[in-house]
């Protein structure tokens, strides 16, 4: 563990999404108590130098009332953070470059990049990419759970025990509002985010988009078949274009959950909660559950019954992207505060965990390096320099 913090304390260690949880509020997806798993104290507990927070908001509906709500969620989210960075006592600044994070290591601040996920906060508006460009956003993913104007996503909508699901896609992939955002994207040099499109929507992303993608919080699907997870052929598209995927500390998406045992063992919880069985990914339509108690027994029966994922099987996927298209194409995430964490990493004061993993496993402390931040600052300094191209 020396060694390890001898490491962790040389590099900039950056998670590369996590979601937000607005001063004075509680998440339950947060730590026991519901407060945020990356305060700025765990941060600083656990040597994170840098993290991208997420401007996110789920599904709705599809209407301008229900875009206008989106909308006031993210305008929310948003003044949390700056509130986060106006506090003093949180020694937190807000970064708009490759250059800022790096400076703000440098002096010993904490590092917020901001993110953008789910188009529907645009209002259907392309130009207000420039707002949130504006406001500090440089890391744009297009979708979350359920398609939108703008892309299908890898998790259609449930829509009612009618109709089941929304079809597999809608668009083929990206719409033409797709495709136009991912152009403006590119030229006010944000990174397009990949994470939760369709594959057909990743594949056209990547091959429009004129710099390198990331996925900021995706697995490999290959070893966990879930749906939001990313194929071969996603993978090695990534790498080919230079892009980054970074492997999220979430154990549903690292699991392997093929056993016929455990699969029958989910539907049946699913069954007891009435929500229905078919969906592959256990979580799915928790939020169908009305009365907040069933749901939290359900969430809380789900999690014990898959049992906790490791941070050697984090390095697992890891180390799948890494053999497959190379080093320079993997980093972190933890999608906390939305359902990250894992044994040995449950919240920000644990990172340095990981990088004993990686060393033990036999990465170099460049190669470390690389995984926890040089691969994603290399990403949004092309982003950067294609600015206005």
């Amino acid at each position: 563990m020396a060694e390890a913090q001898a490491v962790h304390d040389q590099v900039l260690v950056l998670d590369a999404h996590v979601d937000i949880v607005p001063p004075g509020t509680t998440s339950r997806y947060g730590d026991p108590d519901g407060s945020s798993k990356v305060t700025a104290q765990k941060l600083e507990a656990g040597g994170v130098d840098a993290v991208v927070m997420a401007i996110a908001v789920g599904p709705g509906p599809r209407t301008p009332a229900g875009d206008a709500e989106a909308r006031a969620i993210a305008d929310a989210e948003l003044a949390g953070v700056h509130e986060i960075a106006a506090n003093p006592e949180n020694n937190v600044v807000i970064a708009r470059s490759a250059d800022e994070l790096v400076g703000a290591h440098a002096r010993g601040e904490i590092a917020v990049l901001l993110g953008f996920q789910n188009a529907r906060i645009l209002e259907g508006d392309i130009a207000a990419l420039d707002e949130f460009y504006d406001a500090g956003v440089r890391v744009f993913a297009l979708t979350h759970l359920a398609h939108n104007d703008f892309a299908d996503s890898s998790r259609p909508e449930y829509i009612s025990d009618e109709q089941a699901y929304e079809p597999t896609e809608e668009h083929g992939g990206l719409s033409a509002l797709g495709r136009a955002a991912i152009a403006r994207i590119n030229s006010l040099g944000g990174v397009v985010d990949v994470s939760q499109l369709s594959k057909n929507a990743t594949l056209q992303a990547i091959e429009q988009s004129t710099t390198p993608v990331t996925a900021s919080h995706s697995n490999v699907k290959t070893i966990s078949d879930v749906a939001r997870n990313l194929s071969d052929e996603e993978i090695d598209q990534i790498g080919a274009t230079g892009g980054v995927i970074h492997i999220a500390a979430f154990t549903a998406y690292l699991l392997e959950l093929s056993s016929e045992e455990l699969i029958a063992d989910i539907k049946a919880i699913r069954r007891e909660a009435g929500i229905d069985e078919r969906y592959t990914y256990p979580y799915e339509l928790y939020w169908e559950i009305a009365d907040p108690q069933a749901q939290q027994a359900f969430l809380t029966t789900v999690r014990d019954r898959l049992g906790p994922a490791s941070i050697d099987l984090m390095i697992d996927h890891i180390d799948y992207v890494a053999e497959r298209i190379g080093i320079d194409h993997v980093g972190i995430a933890t999608d906390f505060n939305h359902g990250g964490g894992i044994e040995g990493f449950a919240n920000a004061a644990e990172a340095l965990n990981v990088t004993a993993g990686l060393l033990a496993r036999g990465y170099t402390a460049d190669e470390v390096e690389k995984i926890w931040s040089g691969n994603f600052l290399r990403a949004l300094r092309a982003a950067e320099d294609a600015r206005g191209s």
